[in-house]
């Protein structure tokens, strides 16, 4: 009966259990409500990814050396140099790859051999993105999700080459072959610069006796012209040089980190899904849930039909014919039997509107979402507090979105919930419709597992909404629907 917990069961533990005194500041908590879109869990597990989990807290304290100087011997700050050191010869070769195909395909245009020469670049670079974003994700812990797919509309070699040539991922990982090679020899110098020198310097107290030794002069000669000659070589100059060694190596994590960052914002700027291509993946799958819903509301409302009104009228229609063949014969048997099938006609009737108003109920067209809820209140189990605070109506699509979704919330409490009240809250926040249903039940619901309300956090999802539930075991039940807000009637 769940997604997961979310920022809105704050406010009960704070003693504010009226949700429409906290309209306004609910748009800034349903930020920590995207991370239900994509399958992050509960803000603890949040906690931990920014290092402010309980464990990762209580594994820093058994360190005796502070983080800082732990820092250029950690693993992460191995793999951020490597990843560095890696990138010179990488970029070297896609830049000249790229700049060859681009270059060589371009020159050829005049030609028809042009076009598949420079399909045949592009499409190279893809590959060689992927393998980019397979390095920084090794190497630098950054997840890229891969881009959109080519979509050629018909098979053959020059529909592919003209989805190649028209997709801007395409172009796009081109684009990052060119642009990572002049970054990648900046930060290659720098790093190796700093990095070197750092532990150059650090180490000199260990290997300064060369100089004595094996090149005649005291130490490591810091300045000389033909008149004065400056060397490290007395035990203070050496402990400073020591000493300033020790900073830039304590540096020297920071600085490599920096200049990745740059690589991450160019890896995840241009390797990675672009914010169209994702909003159509996005919008493909939510078209995809939406068919899905009309074919099962289509097969639920046939079973309905089926097993419901339809097997009744047949078999009021068997009992008017054996009511005819014995009127005649036995007329109080036969009046008897047209009593019975006039009670079956009031049965089917009532399905029939039972049925109507699950399809779309009269009074939510007539009268909008107050009046809809609190009929659909009325038939709840439990008391049920109504409370619809809207100026204007919502457009008829979203409308029957969140009466449907009130309705079986609803439902869910009445079956499951083992609670002794209900409330339903209703209300505009900025352009998004919020809907939050509560009860005192037991709680513990969950919508892992296939449940309904999972198929429920689907649909809501389908049109940019957000279902966020706060459920612990032994209540109560917080359940809060975020729809988006399309004008309709006033």
């Amino acid at each position: 009966m769940a997604t997961q917990y979310e920022q809105y069961g704050q406010f009960e533990q704070h003693g504010q259990d009226r949700p429409h005194r906290q309209r306004d500041r609910y748009r800034e908590d349903d930020r920590y409500g995207q991370h239900e879109r994509y399958g992050q869990h509960a803000p603890y597990g949040q906690d931990e990814r920014r290092g402010g989990g309980y464990g990762r807290r209580s594994e820093e304290r058994r360190h005796v050396v502070p983080a800082g100087l732990r820092e250029p011997l950690t693993a992460r700050h191995w793999r951020e140099l490597l990843y560095v050191l890696l990138g010179l010869p990488i970029g070297i070769a896609l830049f000249t790859f790229a700049v060859t195909m681009l270059s060589l395909g371009a020159g050829l245009l005049v030609t028809f051999l042009g076009v598949p020469v420079l399909a045949a670049g592009l499409a190279a670079c893809r590959g060689l993105g992927a393998l980019e974003r397979a390095r920084a994700r090794g190497l630098l812990g950054l997840e890229v999700g891969d881009p959109e797919p080519l979509r050629a509309p018909r098979n053959g070699a020059m529909s592919w080459m003209g989805a190649v040539l028209k997709s801007g991922t395409s172009w796009r990982n081109m684009l990052y072959a060119v642009l990572q090679f002049p970054w990648a020899v900046f930060s290659f110098v720098v790093t190796v610069t700093v990095w070197s020198l750092g532990w150059t310097m650090l180490t000199y107290p260990l290997w300064f006796w060369v100089f004595p030794v094996y090149g005649g002069q005291g130490g490591l000669q810091l300045f000389g012209d033909e008149q004065h000659s400056v060397y490290l070589d007395n035990p203070f100059e050496i402990s400073v040089t020591a000493l300033v060694g020790l900073l830039i190596t304590l540096a020297s994590p920071w600085i490599v980190r920096a200049l990745t960052t740059v690589d991450r914002l160019l890896v995840h700027g241009l390797l990675g899904p672009s914010s169209l291509g994702a909003r159509v993946v996005e919008l493909e799958s939510d078209r995809g849930v939406v068919v899905d819903t009309a074919a099962a509301d289509l097969r639920r409302i046939e079973r309905d039909l089926h097993d419901g009104a339809q097997a009744r009228l047949v078999g009021l229609a068997m009992d008017l014919g054996l009511a005819k063949e014995k009127l005649r014969e036995d007329p109080q048997a036969a009046a008897r039997m047209v009593g019975e099938a006039h009670g079956e006609v009031k049965t089917a009737l009532q399905e029939l509107r039972d049925l109507a108003r699950g399809i779309h109920p009269a009074v939510l067209t007539d009268r909008g979402l107050d009046a809809a809820l609190s009929s659909v209140a009325s038939r709840c189990t439990v008391p049920v507090k109504v409370d619809v605070d809207l100026v204007e109506r919502p457009a008829p699509a979203i409308e029957g979105i969140a009466y449907f979704t009130v309705s079986e919330l609803l439902q869910n409490v009445s079956k499951h919930s083992g609670a002794r009240s209900a409330s339903v809250d209703v209300w505009r926040t900025d352009d998004r419709l919020m809907l939050q249903v509560m009860d005192d039940g037991v709680g513990g619901a969950d919508a892992s597992g296939g449940s309904g309300l999972a198929g429920l956090a689907g649909r809501l999802d389908a049109v940019d909404g957000i279902l966020v539930v706060d459920s612990p075991a032994g209540g109560p039940t917080r359940i809060t629907a975020e729809l988006p807000w399309r004008g309709g009637l006033t």
